[in-house]
């Protein structure tokens, strides 16, 4: 016999949670009528060119609701705390809030906190699941709705749905769909923790946790001496951000879509072997990547074809 949590009738909800990946998620809790007594998201940043103070996503959203929205720098603070139980949450949900969560915190809901992971757990834990699951050749990805604990994404799981990673996916696509899946996990666990059905979460299989470290710029430089298959699996991974990148004619020029092709060839790795009219074939340490769409320096991104007729009428 299966074993469940209690019922959640009706739950007090607050809601954490900062990017676009957050969005879909607060939208269907709306959407199905569910309590959100607040809104946690991070101060808003300074962004574009003006550097002009911008709210957040998950803020945004927020206030064309009227929802009330709480921006701490942190959550350690007894005030922050306070704030937060003053608001009588059963239940806090977490997507991408960016901010940790202490243990005075975790306890202050009735239910505790869940968190929308976007892996499947215990594989990439961390703060680039999306991006090294692609980077590692993973054929799948997921969603998983993780009841939170200390310990970094180390929390049972109560429910996962899965997706394919295709070959012409990049971290913006999956993205995008793990974060539907994201508010469709969330209403069904809500759904069954209303009629009592929701069973007891499963602890993660801790000899299969792999952690998904942070992206840097440094990591988008492209090195000829890899595999092609490799990079053309970073180029994916690295789209929207932060680019891969390589240097062409003494140039730096970011990479948004190239294929690998597994020729074999005599070459030195960094080598042109082909350009035109549609690709630039270049030399790897394993096969060749042919590089289709790229961005020179100040420009807009472009296909190579047109690329190289600007390269021709310069």
């Amino acid at each position: 016999m299966t074993a469940h949590l209690p019922r959640m009738v009706a739950p007090r909800i607050v809601y954490a949670g900062t990017p676009d990946f957050a969005v879909p998620a607060l939208r269907r809790l709306l959407h199905m009528g569910a309590e959100v007594v607040g809104v946690y998201s991070q101060p808003d940043r300074p962004a574009g060119r003006g550097r002009k103070l911008t709210a957040s996503p998950v803020k945004r959203a927020a206030l064309e609701h009227e929802l009330p929205v709480m921006q701490p720098t942190g959550l350690r603070d007894p005030v922050s705390q306070t704030e937060l139980a003053d608001l009588q949450p059963d239940l806090m949900v977490v997507a991408a809030y960016g901010l940790i969560l202490p243990p005075e915190v975790l306890a202050t809901p009735t239910f505790g906190c869940w968190n929308l992971h976007a892996s499947l757990l215990p594989r990439w834990r961390g703060a680039a699941p999306i991006q090294r699951a692609i980077e590692a050749g993973d054929e799948h990805t997921g969603l998983c709705v993780m009841q939170m604990e200390a310990g970094l994404d180390t929390g049972p799981v109560l429910h996962r749905l899965t997706t394919a990673i295709s070959a012409d996916d990049t971290a913006g696509t999956v993205h995008d769909r793990l974060a539907e899946l994201g508010a469709d996990a969330l209403a069904y666990c809500l759904r069954q923790a209303a009629q009592g059905t929701l069973p007891k979460p499963e602890r993660q299989h801790e000899p299969d946790a792999l952690y998904a470290p942070k992206l840097t710029k440094a990591e988008a430089a492209l090195n000829w001496r890899e595999p092609a298959a490799v990079l053309e699996r970073r180029i994916r991974a690295f789209n929207p951000w932060p680019v891969a990148w390589c240097e062409l004619r003494g140039k730096r020029l970011r990479v948004w879509h190239a294929e690998a092709d597994s020729s074999a060839h005599q070459a030195p790795p960094g080598q042109v072997l082909a350009s035109g009219p549609e690709r630039i074939t270049i030399a790897t340490g394993a096969g060749c990547l042919h590089l289709l769409e790229v961005q020179p320096e100040g420009r807009r991104r472009m296909s190579v074809s047109d690329y190289l007729n600007a390269q021709q009428g310069s």
